[in-house]
């Protein structure tokens, strides 16, 4: 079974939203790195059960994002800020008026994402 890292970075937004045997086997696979034998051990569980609660887990949180979309917003949010961050350096530049409608065309945006 092949490491989806997304889902670490969906169990940030919505980990608290599973089950807490969905959480734990989600954290321990792709937080800890533990082996399905190491979890079935861990969590006193067959290796099938640990897949099912790992292949559960990962649907709802994709399902999660699907619909409230968190993720999407923050990078989204992320990628204007550091665009901002660079604008900001650069407005010392030739260009102060075109620097400045840029910035507030990114804010725009990040207002929106919200």
């Amino acid at each position: 079974m092949s490491k989806d890292l997304t889902i670490s970075v969906l169990m940030d937004f919505y980990g608290d939203l599973l089950t807490e045997k969905q959480r734990d086997t989600l954290d321990l696979y792709y937080n800890k790195d533990y082996s399905l034998a190491e979890i079935a051990e861990d969590l006193d569980i067959s290796r099938q059960g640990v897949r099912d609660f790992i292949k559960r887990g990962e649907k709802q949180l994709h399902d999660f994002e699907n619909v409230l979309k968190m993720e999407e917003r923050f990078n989204l949010i992320t990628k204007e800020a550091e665009d901002i961050e660079l604008l900001i350096n650069q407005i010392n530049s030739v260009n102060v008026i075109e620097k400045k409608t840029k910035i507030l065309e990114k804010l725009e945006k990040i207002k929106k994402a919200l």
